[in-house]
């Protein structure tokens, strides 16, 4: 019996374990964007049965945490080293519950936190599933909490905790309404969801029986000791996980088919959101706990390329204004794992720099779809037309993001692509060059297709006709104001693409020097 309470002795922490108090900046700001949706799921709980309290707890939470972020990216970029870290508990890592923001962590709250709170005023003003389900605001603030709990954590666990938490919200909010397309695609999602559940708890697995740990600063130490085989294979293993999230080829195919079918509001974060986590986290894993020889370049530029063709021939082929946004968000996907599989300076920070992008103006698009289809009752291009003249507000909202995510300059679009081609450029991989240059050029003909089609021209489909007569439809103010909000981010972006790339440029820095985010974590309470 003593020898048993003498080894539980010596496995408990010490006093040596725990972090001073104070001895961490920014502690209360870490954990915020996660602690406050979740709490604020619980209250609209209560509230359930009174939609206005609800409203105003989501607000209040949402508006509350891009607050927090906007203050924790500022302070996190005036840091000499650019992050902050946090130890759950007070105890030292590895004991505790790791939340580390960096500059590139610190970007994605407060551009996601934006998107969120600007996605649920556009579906407040909607009034359509949030209106009829009591559901939707508790489990769209879990949805929050579980996408900055991904940013936040600093162990592969608790990012495994938070993809789950994305999952259970957003397969809820996927089939608000249960008609039988929204149920099948729901499942399709959730089936494909958990396959990469399953992979990622595999790896897990077979992480911590190598490392002895899951925490990613202990791991950037102890994966380079690893044979040379067993790290390739984790590097292809979290690839495969995390490419199912981004909706990489040839891992993409549940993603066009889930979008479309869901409510507008909802198809609009997922678009903006869910697929840039999953790119977070390749890009977090990559470079943070793989050394050189472990990283797959070449095999990242080659799904690069077939992820961008693949996902523009998609949008070419298909007349749902819905299913063509959707299927360029895959083509998109491709852009960003292009500037990260340079493994350069320049094309971490092009990577960076088209995440923040893509998140503004693809949710953009995808409010403006929204507007679209209130207003004609449709969204295929082959029934609508003359919208410029019938509605012309929502021809100037689909035009500016339109431009920019075609790459034209002066937008934000034109910015972030000719960053990843001049990194291209200057380490002489003319092949995958070549193919995002063509693709965006399939990319602007696609979007003149739906300008041609949905906003220029004669409508000939009388019931769509009737519906854009002048007066006959109208589109809730609050909608139109999430949507003019949007819009109006993605041209700050186009203003301000030069501060913004010199953000995106130090945080690629950071990325590229792992040992500081090893110190800040591991030496945090030291």
């Amino acid at each position: 019996m003593s020898g048993a309470l003498a080894t539980l002795a010596m496995a408990l922490p010490t006093a040596d374990d725990v972090v001073a108090p104070g001895s961490g900046s920014f502690d209360v700001l870490i954990p915020l964007p996660v602690i406050v949706p979740l709490v604020a799921a619980a209250l609209s709980i209560v509230a359930a049965g009174h939609r206005p309290t609800q409203r105003v707890i989501g607000l209040g939470a949402l508006l509350t945490v891009v607050v927090g972020n906007i203050v924790l990216l500022a302070r996190v970029d005036d840091a000499p080293d650019g992050i902050a870290a946090s130890q759950g508990g007070g105890w030292k890592a590895p004991l505790g519950i790791s939340l580390v923001v960096d500059r590139f962590a610190a970007i994605m709250l407060v551009v996601s936190s934006l998107m969120l709170i600007s996605v649920l005023v556009y579906a407040i003003g909607q009034q359509a599933e949030e209106r009829r389900f009591a559901a939707f605001h508790p489990v769209y603030l879990v949805l929050a909490a579980g996408v900055s709990a991904s940013f936040v954590t600093g162990d592969l666990f608790n990012l495994f905790v938070a993809f789950e938490m994305m999952l259970v919200a957003s397969y809820v909010l996927l089939t608000l309404g249960g008609r039988a397309g929204q149920v099948r695609s729901g499942m399709s999602y959730v089936v494909i969801s958990l396959i990469a559940s399953t992979f990622f708890i595999t790896a897990l697995a077979l992480i911590y029986s190598a490392t002895g740990t899951v925490n990613m600063a202990e791991l950037s130490e102890r994966i380079p000791e690893l044979p040379s085989g067993v790290r390739t294979g984790f590097s292809l293993l979290l690839i495969v996980v995390f490419g199912i999230k981004a909706g990489l080829f040839p891992l993409f195919f549940w993603l066009p088919d889930s979008y479309p079918t869901a409510p507008n509001a909802v198809t609009a974060i997922f678009a903006g959101l869910l697929t840039k986590v999953g790119v977070y986290a390749i890009i977090r894993t990559q470079l943070l706990l793989f050394p050189d020889d472990a990283r797959q370049g070449t095999l990242l530029l080659i799904i690069a390329g077939l992820t961008m063709v693949t996902g523009v021939l998609g949008a070419l082929a298909n007349d749902d204004l819905q299913r063509i946004l959707s299927f360029h968000i895959i083509s998109h996907i491709g852009y960003m794992i292009f500037g990260l599989a340079l493994f350069t300076l320049a094309g971490i920070a092009g990577a960076i720099f088209y995440v923040v992008h893509h998140i503004i103006v693809k949710t953009a698009l995808f409010l403006v779809a929204g507007l679209i289809e209130r207003k004609a009752g449709s969204d295929r291009l082959s029934r609508i037309g003359g919208m410029v003249r019938s509605a012309p507000m929502i021809a100037v909202l689909f035009a500016f993001p339109a431009l920019s995510i075609a790459g034209l300059p002066p937008f934000s679009g034109f910015v972030a692509k000719f960053a990843l081609v001049d990194a291209g450029v200057l380490v002489e991989q003319w092949p995958i060059v070549a193919v995002s240059l063509v693709v965006s050029l399939l990319t602007m003909y696609v979007m003149g297709r739906i300008w041609s089609n949905v906003f220029w021209g004669t409508c000939e489909d009388e019931a769509v006709a009737e519906r854009l007569a002048p007066g006959r439809t109208s589109v809730p103010l609050l909608m139109t104001g999430a949507t003019v909000a949007v819009v109006v981010a993605s041209l700050a972006m186009m203003v301000f693409a030069g501060p913004m790339y010199d953000l995106a440029e130090r945080a690629a820095a950071d990325l590229l020097v792992p040992q500081i985010y090893v110190r800040h974590v591991l030496g945090a309470s030291s």
